[in-house]
């Protein structure tokens, strides 16, 4: 009687971490194109920006700070969903 409630405790674990694993892919993936979405609205601001203002905004430093933070959540979303096991090396001595 405890090994089927033990199995199936652990599909619904399993599942559970699977669909909120899913979630949050899907979540970084939304995320990936909201700042693909800012590309348009840091041209804008900078088109509206005085080029005679004596403190100017560093647009460019924006860009790579929003590029850097989508390569680090692409880069995220196309690695493994399982993180490799390590495992403990083989002796290779079977002998006695």
């Amino acid at each position: 009687m405890l090994k089927p409630l033990l199995l199936i405790a652990t599909f619904v674990v399993s599942t559970t971490a699977s669909a909120s694993n899913y979630a949050e892919r899907e979540s970084l993936a939304k995320l990936v194109h909201e700042l693909d979405g800012l590309s348009a609205l840091v041209d804008e601001a900078q088109g509206r920006a005085n080029p005679d203002s004596r403190i100017r905004f560093q647009y460019n430093q924006l860009r790579k700070d929003l590029l850097m933070m989508r390569l680090g959540i692409q880069e995220h979303l196309d690695g493994p969903n399982i993180e490799p096991r390590s495992y403990a090396p083989l002796s290779g001595d079977y002998r006695r």
